[in-house]
């Protein structure tokens, strides 16, 4: 929960917050509202103080929702969140933020959520995934036939139920379908300004059609323009282009899609934003690329090509994450810092170059550390999410059930080889002094740290770290890059996995095997195959065969993936057998099925 220091001398405030889910809300008089809790005095000292504490978290959300993934807003002012169980909420605001909160019932589990100016698109987590839409319906962006209605529950869209549809977006008034299996973009609603990318469409208002073929990926968000990454591994705009925002070294529309000019290679981009008249790029290591209107550049007048953002050009801030709403641009730094551009809490700098950095107490900036995600849902809203790290997701069960443990602390069943690779130091050395300097929940604390990546209390684990020659690990996840350390390493693997090497068909006699050694209690963590596998070998067993049928290439990639959240691909990889390989592996591995198997292909893969 978030308190804020008002700037205009009120002294009163009131708080709202979801369980797991961090967030502030304030209106144009710069105040945090809603209608859950009345607070009291604030005691602002000052007129000009915008500062954000923590507080204690009200649980308005059920139970059942363990955490909040995704959150998305219309300009009618309702807010769709999505669970990690795949179940929607819904936010229906009146005079007082967030007046009503309810859960949309009746349809099956969720994996993904997109908005436009009016409407709202969902796509189901189903073996042949379904899109539901509702909202306002005037261009037909729905995928209904009729354009005359207001739909107040999500709707199935028929005509894609047959489509392997896989990535969902929104853009203005119209919305995009993507079928990943046959790369076909579908889409329907308004094509003004060319924002569907097909000028043979003479009408404004369309049914849903195919639109363009070789899509490996699309891009929209509360604009009127829209991006897509080609198989070819190329970045292509269409849409309204009057501030430069395609990036194209022009101004006018693009009523097709054109290349921009991007100097920045594809493999090295993490996430594509786009705003009204704007779109922002970060990069994988933590750089910020934009064009578009002076509003959001940070340049003070419009850039039609992609530019590094100046406030951050010439310093070592890294950025962790970025967002984009209609007038609302906001950054996250790997410090924790939060800054925006446009319009956010009664202030307007959108007629200045400058960003604006938010200033955070102590308290905030710490528990920032845990999130990763920061979303724009505009009307002055920003939401904070935890990280989406299926990796330290599934290793955190190793602190609820001990798989494969091979050692303790305080009773506590740990993994020796983890730590010691986490921490630098021998087990033995570890164990005698926490448990000879520390109290259980101070190990707990440094524990989940090791298995997640996750601060708890940092002020105290930092310090034991510290100890041990490790400095400001609140500031830097290490988890990844520790866990390469162990890839396939045969002197601290506890287990072999023996795969088939196929060769070329005419030395088919010559056939071998391979051993890769592996760490049974991550593979047991993250694959439920695996897990199985381990719980029922003979006891003194020390290796197994894998029956997969999948080649030793791709059993290499798999298991690289299951400790780093990675595939190992380069630009000399086979792609196509790539895809074709992973279509399938991760039904048969067991793995979480919320895991987008392809978007992470597409990340690493493009060239």
């Amino acid at each position: 929960m978030l308190q804020f220091k008002s700037n205009n001398g009120e002294k009163s405030y009131r708080q709202y917050d979801f369980q797991k889910l961090e967030l502030f809300i304030m209106n144009k008089n710069s105040k945090l509202v809603s209608n859950i809790k009345y607070l009291g005095d604030l005691n602002a000292k000052t007129k000009q103080t915008d500062k954000f504490e923590t507080l204690d978290p009200i649980k308005t959300f059920p139970e059942e929702v363990t955490k909040i993934v995704d959150v998305v807003a219309d300009n009618r002012n309702e807010i769709v969140f999505l669970s990690s169980e795949g179940k929607l909420y819904q936010s229906r605001r009146g005079k007082k933020y967030h007046e009503k909160l309810q859960a949309i019932e009746n349809l099956p589990p969720m994996k993904s959520i997109a908005s436009g100016y009016f409407h709202f698109l969902a796509l189901s987590n189903e073996e042949k995934p379904k899109v539901y839409s509702w909202g306002e319906n005037p261009h037909k962006q729905l995928g209904f036939e009729s354009n005359n209605e207001i739909v107040e529950k999500p709707t199935l869209i028929e005509p894609l139920k047959e489509e392997n549809i896989e990535q969902i977006c929104c853009c203005g008034n119209c919305s995009f379908f993507l079928n990943k299996t046959t790369n076909v973009l579908f889409g329907c609603g308004s094509n003004q300004n060319g924002k569907l990318g097909k000028p043979e469409i003479i009408e404004n208002l369309v049914y849903i059609q195919k639109l363009h073929e070789n899509v490996a990926n699309v891009f929209g968000g509360q604009s009127n323009h829209t991006f897509m990454i080609k198989t070819d591994g190329k970045l292509y705009g269409f849409g309204l282009n009057h501030s430069g925002e395609l990036g194209l070294g022009h101004k006018n529309n693009a009523l097709t899609p054109t290349r921009s000019k991007l100097e920045i290679p594809i493999v090295d981009i993490l996430k594509i934003k786009l705003g009204y008249r704007f779109t922002s790029i970060l990069t994988n290591d933590g750089k910020l690329y934009v064009t578009g209107c002076k509003r959001k550049t940070g340049f003070g007048s419009d850039l039609t090509e992609f530019k590094q953002y100046p406030q951050f050009k010439n310093n070592n801030t890294i950025i962790k994450d970025i967002d984009c709403g209609y007038n609302l641009f906001a950054i996250l730094t790997q410090d924790n810092e939060i800054w925006f551009q446009g319009i956010f809490g009664g202030f307007d700098t959108s007629n200045s170059p400058v960003i604006r950095k938010i200033q955070t107490g102590t308290n905030l900036t710490n528990d920032l550390s845990s999130y990763n995600q920061i979303k724009c849902c505009d009307l002055n809203l920003m939401y904070f999410l935890q990280s989406n790290s299926y990796l330290s997701q599934d290793l955190e069960k190793l602190l609820k059930n001990g798989y494969f443990s091979d050692c303790n602390i305080q009773d506590i069943p740990v993994h020796k080889i983890l730590i010691e690779t986490r921490i630098g130091k021998t087990f033995d050395l570890i164990k005698k002094y926490l448990e000879s300097n520390c109290k259980l929940n101070e190990i707990q604390d440094l524990l989940k740290w090791i298995y997640c990546d996750e601060m708890i209390n940092s002020k105290r684990t930092n310090e034991i770290l510290n100890h041990f020659g490790i400095q400001n690990a609140q500031k830097t996840k290490l988890l990844t890059n520790d866990l390469k350390q162990l890839l396939f390493d045969e002197q601290t693997s506890d287990f072999k996995l023996v795969v088939k090497n196929d060769l070329e068909e005419d030395d088919e006699e010559d056939d071998d095997e391979e051993e890769l050694y592996i760490h049974k209690f991550i593979l047991a963590a993250r694959s439920g195959l695996f897990l199985n596998m381990f719980q029922n070998l003979e006891e003194n067993l020390q290796k197994v065969k894998d029956y997969s049928g999948k080649s030793l290439e791709t059993i290499e990639l798999l298991i690289s993936f299951l400790y780093t959240d990675e595939l190992p691909i380069t630009a000399d990889t086979d792609q196509e057998f790539i895809k074709e390989e992973f279509e399938d592996i991760v039904e048969y591995y067991q793995l979480n099925p919320r895991i987008p198997m392809m978007d992470i292909f597409e990340k690493y893969s493009k060239k």
